[in-house]
């Protein structure tokens, strides 16, 4: 499931146009948040001509490219990300620092912060709150959603989400609840792809081995996105999608945010504000066709699309 619907939103971000050129980083062996935008690698090349990335990989982001070219209509915003986490290249394509509904990607990052304020003695988790988590996590269980929100959520978990996740564009956008909700939440692509890193990277060892095996086991509603990638892949994802209001229309939301390879080597995110004109449908297929064209699969790819319950 995605967030609550919403009506009346205020985009928070002028958009920025697709764009096709890759960028790199350095190995992340200890990161902090930085500024959006273009990284520098000393990353040797792996391929005459080729860059940080391998002759095939960067015939795929060009294909990738391509595909949202010409599939993303006049008054949607795609981005992509992924992260190579063996040598640190990120290659990026669209309107990756472009802030737009987080759906239920945010609860990938409830979870994260949940187990690690357990595990440093912060807060206690029960058993009901537990179930609640895998819940969220499987299928996205809104209820379950809730529960721990209001237990547990507030603008200072949000704001370690920032501080700690790296996640710097995230924001609550006021004016629906009384208080943050976590229903109300906008980010960008590169958010998306630092918590994806912070959790394979970052989070202590058991704690990433139960988000790893929970987003590798999650039921068919969420069978799309990163998952896209790949059975021989071992994909894992956090999906989101909702139906949204703001300044360019009504419109779907599909997101996802997930890792695939051997060792969970690569992590992808990618956001969809879909154009006005667009279905649920379109941003299912869109997101997972881009995940696919990345690891060389064919389009469209073979996906589950989920019920309009956002």
């Amino acid at each position: 499931m995605g967030c609550a619907v919403v009506a009346g939103c205020g985009g928070t971000a002028a958009p920025v146009p697709v764009s096709g050129v890759p960028v790199s980083e350095g190995p992340p062996v200890t990161w902090a948040p930085g500024p959006a935008g273009p990284l520098t690698s000393g990353v040797p090349g792996t391929a005459a001509g080729c860059g940080t990335w391998s002759c095939t990989q960067q015939h795929r982001f060009d294909d990738a490219h391509a595909y949202i070219a010409r599939t993303v209509g006049p008054h949607g915003y795609l981005g992509v990300e992924m992260l190579d986490r063996t040598t640190g290249a990120v290659w990026r394509d669209g309107a990756t620092t472009r802030a737009g509904w987080t759906a239920s990607t945010i609860k990938l990052a409830i979870a994260a912060d949940l187990l690690t304020r357990a595990r440093s003695g912060a807060v206690t988790l029960t058993a009901a709150d537990r179930h609640d988590m895998d819940t969220m996590l499987n299928f996205s269980d809104e209820a379950a959603s809730d529960r721990l929100w209001k237990r547990f959520g507030d603008d200072a978990m949000l704001a370690r989400f920032r501080a700690t996740f790296g996640m710097a564009g995230l924001a609550f956008v006021p004016g629906f609840t009384s208080s943050t909700y976590w229903g109300f939440v906008t980010c960008t692509t590169d958010d998306l792809l630092a918590l994806g890193r912070w959790v394979l990277t970052r989070a202590d060892a058991g704690d990433r081995g139960y988000l790893v095996a929970a987003l590798r086991g999650v039921a068919g509603n969420q069978r799309w996105g990163v998952w896209a990638a790949g059975a021989d892949q071992h994909p894992g994802n956090k999906d989101g999608w909702s139906f949204e209001s703001d300044s360019y229309g009504q419109h779907w939301v599909a997101d996802t945010v997930g890792f695939a390879g051997p060792g969970e080597r690569y992590v992808v995110a990618v956001t969809y504000q879909v154009d006005p004109a667009g279905s649920l449908a379109d941003g299912v297929h869109a997101v997972s066709d881009v995940v696919a064209i990345l690891f060389g699969r064919p389009v469209p790819a073979p996906v589950t699309v989920p019920a309009p319950d956002g």
